[in-house]
Order: C-alpha cells, then structure tokens, then sequence
C-alpha cells in the first residue's frame, strides 16, 4: 500500500471527520447506508496496482475464451436456470486478498469471482465523499483505465440502458427496497435513471414484462438490470406461484443474465492457472487428499457472502459431504494485515469490478471496492466489533 499517503491520512485523521463523512454519505440518501463503512480508503502503490490489473487480465483471458461456456455449462443448477441466455456477462467482478508470496512481496491473490453486478454507483459516491472529508490528493483516482466519473457513468449507461430509455429499463431485486444494499440501487437510479421495481412488482402480459410506475402508469420492461441472486428466494419453494416466473421465455433482455452468476463462480475457479490464484480442485475430483489440510479452506459451490465456508477443516469433514460434486477444496489465502490504523494493521480485499456493453469486444476494467477486515474473514457480518474495518474504495495513481 502507499505508505507516503497513508502516513498523511493517518496524521491528519481524526473522528469528528469520520463522524462528518458519514452524515455527508448518508445526506440525500433514500435511506442510510446499512452496512459499516471503513474509516479509510486503501491507497495503492503504482506497482500493487499493477500486479492487479495483471491478475484480473490473467482471469479475464479465461472467461473471455471461446470455450468458456461449455467449460462453465454445468456450473448452472437445472431449477435456476434461466430462458434465453446471452453471450457474455455485462458485469465481472473479481476478488483478491492483499498478501505475500513466497519471496516475501505483497501479492494480489484470487478469492472469489461474480459474473453479477456490484456496488457500480455506490462506490463513485462513496470515493467522492472520501475525497472531500479527507483531502485526498488530485492525483489520486478511484477509476481505471483513464475513466473520469463522467465517462465512468457513460459507460455504465451504456452497459445497463442501452438503445432504451431509462424507464425501459429496470432494476429488480427480490425486495428491492429492503436490501442491505438498496443504498446502491437508489444512487444507481440517480446516476442513470433507472427505476428500482421490487420482484413482485413485475406484471407479465404474454412473454411481455411490465412494471407500475409512481404516477400509476403501466410501462413496457424492455431491459431488467438484475440484482437477484436466487439464493435469496431458496427457502421459498412456492415462489413462482405468487409472483411472475422470470426462469421462463420473456421478450426481455437481461443485464446480466442470471446465468452469469453460476457460469463465473467458485465453479470456475479449477479452471484457473497462474501467480495470482490460489490452487483448487473440485472435492468429488480429488485424485488424493492434502496431507496439509490446515492449508487449505472447503467452499459450497452455491452460496454467496461467505456462508457455509469451512475455513479450518477437521477430520472426516471432507468424507461428510453429503454432495461433494458441489464443493471445492482452495488452497488457503493469507492475508496480510498492510493497512496501518492507529493500533495495528488491517487485511484488505479488493474487488476489480468490470463493464462490458453489448457490442464491446471484451469487458472493460473501470472502478474498484475495498473491504477491510480484523475478523477470520472478509466480510461485515464478521468484523461487527472492529473499527478500521468495512466497506471502502481504494485509490490510485492516476
């Protein structure tokens, strides 16, 4: 990390410019942000930056390879599979750990992998409100490949909306309104313009989507920006009994296809070679097991947020499985605690997040997400009692 500007940050930090960031965040929110923001943004040296640009190129190269769908046909489970598939995912996002290899360099090594969207309007936000309670320098950006919050939100225009209007576009969540991370769907719809409808707030006429706006009015859905995982609706069997069921045809386009979300997964994560990515296997093709266990972390292919994970494995854990074919077994990640706070170091993760709009040759790297962590892992549910810790951005030379 750059240790000249967080010397600067952590001078001149003080908890009254945390406490006024936050009020300056949640000012015009729909409603206040849900989830814990860091005290910090993570500064990155010229040559981390670098290495993670390569690291993703490197997953990118994969995904992007023509025989990328029938190495990922049976990551999709048959009961979720959705009707009318496209060729790419419109959005990547790419995990990596902050760490040290076996020379001792600080390393971006890979986590997980999304082929679904993420924080795309929260974090230009989230880095501007940084900028100003903080003072961070002119020379520092939170955007790749020379974007500028202007062509950033072009960009994404063009991704979610497309040849459509705004209002033909909408983004659908189970329970939009009421999700941890509905902060985003609302400056999204700032930003762009698109409505945020919940899944039941889908009216289907024919193979024809529709939608209720505020004035009353009935509107066409030509594109569904989607935020759904179907994790969420699991314990509801009769769900597509009582709201429209979107598995089916539909004369609409997805933005991504849900499928996305499986083909570009943990599943895919055995496919994957190089410094950059920890070794894995699928647990039902173990050819001998590890006599290093403790090295290694078992993960359900089909859950999100870091539930289920088995981070120290015990004996007889592995032959318990009751499906194997749906677990795999990744060489453990160690992070390395290179965030300075006022009383120790703190881990970091970051996400590389992806646009690729329909027409572009390959998806375009554009903006970041940061999380920081004391906890046993990355994530806010697990670093509840910490300060110096949740979500962030992480800042760049320009």
């Amino acid at each position: 990390m750059n240790p000249s500007v967080r010397t600067i940050f952590n001078q001149n930090f003080t908890e009254e410019k945390y406490a006024d960031f936050l009020v300056d965040l949640n000012t015009g929110l729909h409603k206040p942000v849900e989830f814990r923001v860091a005290e910090t943004p993570v500064f990155l040296t010229d040559d981390f930056r670098d290495k993670l640009i390569q690291a993703g190129q490197d997953i990118i190269d994969v995904i992007t390879a023509s025989n990328f769908k029938d190495l990922s046909e049976k990551a999709i489970p048959e009961k979720w599979r959705v009707a009318n598939e496209n060729d790419h995912s419109h959005f990547i996002a790419l995990d990596f750990g902050v760490c040290k290899d076996d020379a001792g360099n600080i390393v971006p090594k890979l986590i997980e992998m999304q082929g679904f969207p993420s924080l795309y309007g929260f974090q230009v936000q989230l880095g501007e409100n940084y900028r100003h309670a903080f003072n961070v320098p002119g020379n520092q950006t939170i955007f790749f490949n020379d974007l500028t919050k202007s062509s950033y939100i072009d960009l994404l225009k063009e991704t979610i909306i497309g040849p459509y209007q705004p209002d033909e576009v909408v983004l659908m969540d189970v329970n939009a309104p009421h999700q941890k991370t509905a902060v985003d769907f609302y400056i999204t719809e700032k930003y762009i313009g698109t409505p945020v409808v919940s899944l039941a707030g889908l009216l289907q006429e024919g193979d024809q989507l529709f939608y209720k706006t505020e004035s009353g009015e009935k509107k066409r859905i030509r594109r569904i920006y989607n935020r759904l995982i179907f994790d969420e609706i699991e314990n509801d069997p009769d769900i597509f009994n009582k709201v429209v069921d979107i598995r089916q045809p539909l004369d609409v386009e997805w933005i991504t296809h849900p499928n996305w979300f499986y083909r570009i997964s943990k599943y895919t994560m055995p496919f994957l070679r190089g410094r950059y990515v920890p070794k894995t296997q699928f647990v039902h093709k173990l050819a001998t097991m590890p006599d290093d266990l403790q090295n290694y972390v078992l993960k359900p292919l089909f859950s999100f947020a870091g539930q289920g994970v088995i981070i120290d494995i015990m004996d007889g854990d592995i032959e318990k499985l009751p499906d194997p074919e749906n677990w795999i077994l990744q060489e453990k990640v160690d992070y390395v605690p290179v965030v300075e706070s006022p009383d120790g170091g703190v881990k970091v993760e970051i996400r590389l997040l992806y646009l690729w709009p329909d027409g572009h040759e390959k998806p375009t790297l554009a903006i970041n997400l940061a999380r920081l962590s004391r906890g046993k892992m990355i994530g806010v549910r697990y670093n509840a009692d910490f300060d110096w810790v949740g979500g962030t951005v992480a800042f760049m030379h320009k």
